[in-house]
């Protein structure tokens, strides 16, 4: 059975995605208690318009086919997040992603291997986190991290470093400066924004 929370449509730098959430890591787990204590989303549950469980990779891929709004001229393209997606992403599952017609991308933290097989790998580090998954295409860090400085990750072998501001409230307007201080002192690593939450959207 594969748990997933409502599937969100989101077009980011002009390249529609559909988000694939698994979300049994958060509701297995106190929040408090897991590694990334910061998650980014309040979705919690798999109830939601689009969300359920699905008997099947199959089915799943074809929930996800139905979703799909794309009308931009570019593939289906589906990012599968989390939670921690590589708790239940599979082989099957891509197969039946890839058959369905999506390019599929996964954002993890790194702490357990992507199947070769996924076309475009973000790794998020968390601090504390032993990091297994340590290439890929892009290494997006959640900025300021206590005793995880973007130092400790920029010789990892990825095309891509980015800093996103951690969202914390009344803390975030000075994660984001923190956050364009540090790029602009350090060249190789460019800012990443949550555009949709900038612009109020779900």
């Amino acid at each position: 059975m594969i748990d997933v929370t409502p599937n969100v449509p989101e077009v980011v730098a002009e390249v529609r995605q559909l988000f694939e959430r698994y979300e049994q890591a958060l509701i297995d787990k106190d929040r408090a208690a897991a590694s990334c204590n910061f998650c980014d989303t309040d979705f919690v549950g798999t109830d939601g318009p689009g969300g359920g469980k699905f008997a099947t990779p199959e089915n799943l891929a074809g929930a996800c086919r139905e979703m799909w709004r794309g009308n931009s001229g570019t593939p289906p393209f589906v990012v599968l997040t989390g939670g921690e997606p590589m708790l239940q992403v599979d082989e099957q599952l891509i197969r039946a992603l890839h058959r369905t017609g999506f390019e599929v991308a996964i954002e993890t933290n790194g702490t357990l291997p992507v199947p070769l097989a996924i076309d475009w790998i973000c790794v998020s580090p968390k601090a504390g986190a032993r990091l297994v998954q340590r290439y890929g295409d892009e290494l997006k860090l959640v900025y300021p991290q206590d005793a995880l400085d973007p130092a400790q990750v920029e010789q990892l072998d990825f095309a891509h470093f980015l800093l996103q501001p951690m969202d914390q409230e009344a803390k975030t307007p000075a994660n984001l400066r923190a956050a364009i201080d540090y790029c602009r002192a350090h060249p190789k690593w460019r800012l990443s924004l949550q555009t949709h939450k900038l612009l109020g959207l779900p």
